[in-house]
């Protein structure tokens, strides 16, 4: 299907998304704390950024709710970038060290690892 509307193939490693995916995931939880400061910064220069669009207070102020709640949205959704770039490292020093079965393998046991980890801390959190 995709062949008929590209005059160019593309190939995609199912092994390689899927490693990098799970890296992500888990370095996303493990670094929880650091995706939020992220996300936070991001919303803060969007809001900043938007805000030189408008020329009226009263329109800003307006839709200034929406807007904000959007740029949260993007903020948030950005946010996973980072981790993206960091599990892609981890998964190429993996592969490259030890294979790729164990890149996928060693990312499924962090994936388990961080999830935990984030349930203890919110937990000690609570309490």
């Amino acid at each position: 299907m995709l062949t008929d509307l590209l005059p160019f193939s593309l190939s995609f490693n199912a092994n390689l998304i899927a490693a990098i995916s799970l890296w992500s995931l888990a370095l996303y939880l493990g670094l929880f704390s650091l995706g939020e400061w992220v996300s936070l910064q991001l919303g803060r220069w969007f809001n900043y950024a938007e805000r030189s669009l408008y020329t009226s207070e009263t329109e800003f102020e307006r839709t200034r709710q929406a807007r904000e709640s959007q740029n949260a949205f993007y903020a948030s959704f950005l946010s996973i970038i980072p981790f993206f770039f960091l599990g892609w490292g981890c998964e190429f020093l993996l592969e490259r060290s030890l294979g790729q079965s164990w890149a996928i393998s060693l990312g499924i046991l962090a994936c388990i690892g961080c999830g935990i980890y984030e349930l203890g801390r919110r937990d000690g959190q609570s309490s």
